[in-house]
């Protein structure tokens, strides 16, 4: 992960260009759920699983969200507006993978509350509170 004197590192350089594709591919009318679902599918194994159980849960929670990629993840929009967005650890080689909610969601709660969480595995626990973070997202 080079950087240079200020500017941006390889990785981040590299998720400006996937935005740039992605953009340009929104603008010929091509489907999201393609590049979604490429996208996880060249996850390493351990963000793979992760995604495609928060692929699982907003389809069924939230089916009216749109399935997209943005910077080249998985995420989910309404109107065009990402809600919500999984992040895997190797794309950044960060030490977890985060599920981050954009403004649009309604996690509102009082002046203070958190847009992004840490998930390193998936059970029964966490499946939970992502479907009510979801729930919680889309009212």
């Amino acid at each position: 992960m080079s950087k240079d004197s200020g500017g941006l590192s390889d990785a981040e350089k590299a998720a400006v260009r996937e935005r740039s594709r992605e953009l340009r591919a929104q603008k010929k009318g091509k489907k999201g759920e393609d590049a979604l679902l490429a996208a996880i599918a060249e996850m390493a194994e351990s963000d793979r699983v992760i995604a495609e159980k928060i692929h699982e849960i907003v389809q069924t929670v939230a089916p009216d969200l749109e399935p997209k990629t943005h910077y080249g993840m998985p995420a989910y929009a309404r109107d065009g507006k990402v809600v919500l967005f999984f992040q895997a650890a190797s794309k950044y080689d960060t030490r977890y993978p985060t599920l981050g909610f954009e403004e649009k969601a309604n996690l509102d709660d009082g002046v203070m509350w958190p847009t992004a969480f840490a998930v390193t595995a998936i059970n029964p626990e966490v499946e939970k509170k992502i479907t009510q973070l979801v729930e919680k997202a889309i009212r």
